[in-house]
């Protein structure tokens, strides 16, 4: 099992300046560090260096983006937009995303380091890979930023891959604890890309996420949500996984599976309400690399979203990192067992009827 990583120091220099969580600065509001800083991404970096993991990983190489590549998913107004504000002092893409002078150049090359991923998965390279990238890209949308997100990196790779490599059918799963509009958006109406998010019910953004939102035109019926209550923990979570997401990837077959790999959704993360622990993170990656080898190839990529807690970040992207591999470092989740034991981990009724609702619209596939 091969699995590449991709990392680079320059996506830590992307600045999204200083803010309350992300609530800017100012006025009443005391300056803090902002909640999508490098930390957490360069702490998740550093445990797999020092458990001697990453030296059994293919070093792969980010590149840079190019205008026509983005522009495979953005509007030119849009590009030229943000590049203008980067070659400035900086600005905001669009609703909540801040970032400061090279940016665009950064965003580029975490979109470049999306789409490098992708290369070495589908040309063989490797057999599956963690593009630890910043800034995100799932809210981002054709015209606007979003949520943290300045290009969506994983719908730009995604239609590299068809323009390049001839890829027909993509999955993407995202759990991140927030909807991946932007990328349910740029594909609502594409039956060749097949996506599905799980996500805290009405978070972030609270418009978007819901059940009902199943595509649109020749798409309908190719996006599934399911948008867990608040509270949700390792049961739901799993069931997601077994009843909705692996029956849907089997029944589509895709060539591809790409998640958007958010750590948000854990129990210590400050911009969710979720219980994920790591050992559900792995046990996700398990049931998606499972299914990758039976219909895909083996054909896994992750891309890295969010994820706030800096303490927990690094032992739940561990814990995807060893399952991704099949390489275990023997290092512990500290936190485990307190996280484990804590009530709310089984599945309740108003938990598994939504499972349920999105059970059936994944049956509608087969």
């Amino acid at each position: 099992m091969a699995t590449g990583f991709l990392f680079h120091e320059k996506y830590m220099w992307h600045d999204t300046g200083s803010a309350a969580l992300w609530y800017p600065a100012g006025a009443l509001v005391q300056p803090d560090v902002h909640a999508e800083n490098p930390e957490t991404k360069r702490r998740l970096r550093n445990l797999l260096e020092v458990v001697d993991l990453l030296d059994h990983f293919i070093d792969l190489k980010p590149r840079m983006a190019g205008e026509d590549e983005i522009l495979r998913v953005h509007t030119p107004d849009y590009v030229q937009s943000i590049k203008a504000k980067s070659d400035a002092r900086g600005g905001n893409a669009g609703d909540g995303t801040p970032f400061g002078p090279g940016s665009y150049e950064i965003a580029q090359l975490s979109t470049g380091g999306v789409m490098a991923a992708l290369d070495a998965v589908v040309e063989g390279t490797v057999t599956n890979a963690y593009a630890l990238v910043r800034p995100p890209g799932h809210h981002a949308e054709p015209d606007m930023g979003r949520g943290f997100c300045i290009f969506a990196n994983i719908a730009i790779a995604i239609r590299h891959a068809k323009a390049v490599h001839g890829i027909d059918r993509v999955a993407v799963v995202d759990w991140d604890v927030h909807h991946g509009n932007g990328t349910q958006k740029i594909f609502y109406e594409d039956p060749s890309v097949l996506t599905m998010s799980i996500h805290q019910d009405s978070w972030y953004p609270s418009e978007s996420g819901h059940l009902t939102e199943t595509g649109a035109g020749a798409g309908e019926g190719y996006n599934i949500n399911v948008p867990l209550p608040a509270g949700s923990g390792r049961a739901p979570y799993l069931e997601t996984f077994k009843r909705v997401v692996a029956p849907a990837l089997y029944a589509f077959k895709p060539e591809l599976i790409v998640v958007a790999s958010g750590f948000d959704g854990s129990i210590y993360d400050p911009l969710g309400r979720m219980m994920v622990t790591s050992e559900v993170y792995r046990e996700m990656t398990r049931i998606l690399k499972g299914v990758a080898a039976e219909v895909a190839g083996h054909r896994l990529l992750l891309s890295h979203e969010g994820g706030y807690s800096a303490a927990y970040v690094p032992y739940c992207g561990l814990a995807v990192m060893e399952e991704l591999s099949g390489r275990n470092s023997g290092v512990e989740d500290p936190f485990l067992e307190s996280v484990s034991t804590v009530g709310g981990h089984q599945l309740y009724p108003h938990q598994d009827e939504v499972i349920q609702q999105a059970e059936a619209l994944a049956k509608r596939l087969s």
